[in-house]
């Protein structure tokens, strides 16, 4: 066996153009599917940071809720309900809904995501706002969120840099601005949906949409007692609150919003499909390298079929080729897709991070892609007749 790994290397590299141009094969398809991978990943990531920065045990939505950025009111007085049962410690409503931010530059509109709430307390876990949430109880203030795109403008840096900034925000029903004062900062990013955010308090939410009404809330926050037992609480309330609602842990929100970008939107199918798509291009050209190679050497392989080798010492050349190209041609894969991710986390503000988990289930599948193409194409080594040869 040890004799193995020698004969399947220095076949590889009898023929070094051939060798490193397979080596370039596997390593563009190891950066494509990081690239899939990265970007369904950043579709997940993103579309759930919010849901991730909310402080809550429990969470309340409408029975026709389908994703955060669609529009799915209901009625607070069934958030407020939640309080007569025994667990329920708080409870906190949520206000969400697209605006029009204009660029103090250059007055151009852009779509911005406003999250009204009470600032009593906070109800998110951003570190900033938590300190400085008290700022948004004076009228007319927001926190602007320094991750969005650069489309609205420098107002982040005008902020830090001390400069006056009042920004001017249109609902997409009204023609006259509504004037606002940027008194804070946080991070939380851009999405796939959303370019950017702003957090405001929830008299300042129904200022800046005047036909909203205050008693139609898209999100409901439930803090539990201390010692309530969640699943308890969850199952008492989803027996008797009206089915106009929905009682959901946080996970099981984060799960739900992931579910609808998989399963009920084109983008969704269409990562499914590209990664998908990347391992069957990625069996393909492995299989053409190690056929070519197979071919090239079916003289040696043959000798060595004369002289008393079974097929399996031959199909273990093989695969052990496979694993070779496999794990060299990784390498420079992986190496260019950490460039490529920041470059693309800088372009697109998305959350397109390298880890562990990405490292390993790309590299399996290059090892699983390269066994399946060294199956297939030790066809022609199985069938070889040395009689025939010579």
């Amino acid at each position: 066996m040890i004799l193995n790994i020698p004969l399947a290397w220095l076949q590889l590299a009898k023929q070094r153009v051939r060798f490193f141009v397979a080596l370039a094969g596997i390593a563009f398809v190891a950066v494509l599917m990081f690239m899939q991978i990265g970007f369904q990943d950043a579709l997940y990531a993103s579309a759930t940071q919010l849901h991730k920065n909310l402080q809550g045990d429990l969470f309340v939505i409408s029975a026709q809720y389908k994703s955060l950025t669609s529009n799915q009111s209901f009625s607070r007085s069934r958030l407020y309900q939640t309080l007569a049962f025994p667990g329920v410690e708080s409870v906190n409503p949520l206000y969400v809904q697209f605006a029009k931010l204009k660029n103090p530059l250059n007055g151009r509109k852009y779509p911005i995501y406003v999250l009204g709430f009470d600032p009593v307390k906070s109800i998110f876990k951003l570190p900033e706002v938590q300190k400085d949430f008290k700022l948004l109880q004076i009228p007319d203030q927001v926190f602007f969120d320094r991750a969005s795109r650069p489309e609205f403008g420098p107002i982040a840096e005008y902020f830090q840099q001390k400069r006056p900034m009042r920004l001017e925000i249109f609902s997409y029903q009204g023609l006259i601005g509504y004037k606002v004062k940027v008194s804070g900062l946080f991070s939380l990013g851009p999405s796939f949906g959303v370019d950017g955010n702003l957090i405001v308090s929830s008299s300042t939410f129904m200022r800046i949409f005047e036909g909203r009404s205050a008693e139609k809330i898209d999100i409901g926050i439930i803090n539990l007692k201390p010692d309530a037992d969640p699943q308890a609480v969850l199952a008492n309330l989803s027996a008797k609150l009206p089915k106009d609602v929905v009682i959901i842990t946080s996970q099981d929100f984060i799960d739900f919003e992931k579910k609808y970008w998989n399963l009920r939107t084109p983008i969704g199918f269409v990562f499914n499909l590209m990664v998908a798509m990347g391992f069957v291009v990625g069996v393909i050209v492995v299989y053409q390298i190690l056929y070519s190679n197979v071919s090239t050497h079916i003289v040696e392989f043959a000798t060595l079929k004369a002289m008393g080798f079974k097929n399996k010492y031959l199909l273990i050349v093989v695969f052990q080729q496979a694993l070779i190209l496999a794990a060299l041609g990784y390498i420079p894969g992986f190496a260019i897709s950490l460039g490529l991710y920041d470059l693309a986390k800088n372009a697109t503000k998305l959350p397109i991070n390298m880890d562990i988990n990405k490292a390993f289930l790309v590299f399996m599948s290059a090892i699983i892609m390269c066994l399946i193409s060294g199956f297939f194409s030790t066809n022609k080594l199985r069938k070889v007749d040395p009689a025939e040869i010579f």
